[in-house]
């Protein structure tokens, strides 16, 4: 069961009354788990220049883009069909396509030749370190809402090493009859601390509030120009004990091509 599109906080980084701004990010964790964060930082040029370099990607052939298959260490494509995000599906494979890449300076990482994309990595580079500043930002003011110390989680090493991934999307448009009912990404939660998100524009992202409920219910994330979707992952979760909420998500086929890009 879906609903009309429902309405999300809007969190304004710009602000400089930060007490405020934690009590607003308390509030929609507690309410939703989704927020969308504006003023962020990450300028027009850099998120059109992301993605860009990933359509260009998506657009190689299977066989270039297999080259790069995910390792074990969770760097690399994986292909259509290749990931199952709710394992009570009676569907078997979601139809989005991604791209894994660790932090930045990882040696694991697997990367596009400069011939093909010579732009590629630099492009992904120059994001990551400007979307890593907003995570550690945010995981401030949470501290914050937590009526903690706004260091709390820096003085107890969450943030040491930050293992953050970027993780590039790209859902199909035009789907054969055999994909009818399938999910781009079907129904999941994240499991770190948080999940920040980017997308260009197309609609698809749904949200269930109440992971208990049955039937399901389902409402439409719409889509805010410039600003960035945060949700709350499983491990926050926990250290709240349940205090703020990991919220059950997913992405519909809507007929049209979709690309995202998550961090987390």
């Amino acid at each position: 069961m879906s609903t009309p599109n429902l309405y999300l906080p809007l969190i304004d980084l710009s602000s400089t009354d930060r007490a405020s701004v934690a009590q607003s990010i308390r509030q929609a964790c507690m309410d939703h788990g989704f927020f969308y964060v504006i003023n962020h930082g990450i300028d027009d040029f850099v998120v059109n220049s992301l993605f860009r370099e990933s359509k260009k990607f998506f657009d190689l052939p299977l066989s270039e883009k297999m080259k790069l298959e995910r390792s074990k260490d969770h760097r690399g494509y994986t292909a259509p069909y290749s990931e199952t995000l709710d394992t009570s599906s009676k569907f078997k494979g979601d139809l989005k396509e991604s791209f894994y890449v660790g932090p930045i300076n990882d040696s694991l990482n697997q990367w596009p030749s400069k011939e093909s994309l010579p732009a590629w990595r630099v492009t992904m580079e120059s994001y990551y370190e400007k979307i890593l500043n907003v995570g550690f930002r945010l995981i401030s003011l949470i501290a914050i809402a937590l009526n903690l110390d706004e260091n709390f989680f820096t003085k107890i090493g969450a943030l040491d090493s930050p293992m953050g991934f970027l993780r590039l999307l790209h859902y199909p448009g035009e789907i054969p009859e055999s994909d009818k009912g399938k999910y781009g990404a079907s129904a999941h939660s994240d499991y770190g601390m948080i999940t920040l998100l980017v997308t260009d524009g197309m609609p698809g992202l749904q949200i269930c509030r109440e992971k208990d409920r049955s039937p399901q219910l389902w409402e439409d994330v719409d889509h805010v120009e410039r600003a960035l979707i945060i949700n709350i992952g499983d491990i926050m979760e926990r250290w709240t004990n349940c205090t703020f909420r990991s919220t059950l998500h997913r992405v519909v086929a809507v007929g049209q091509e979709r690309y995202s890009l998550i961090d987390r």
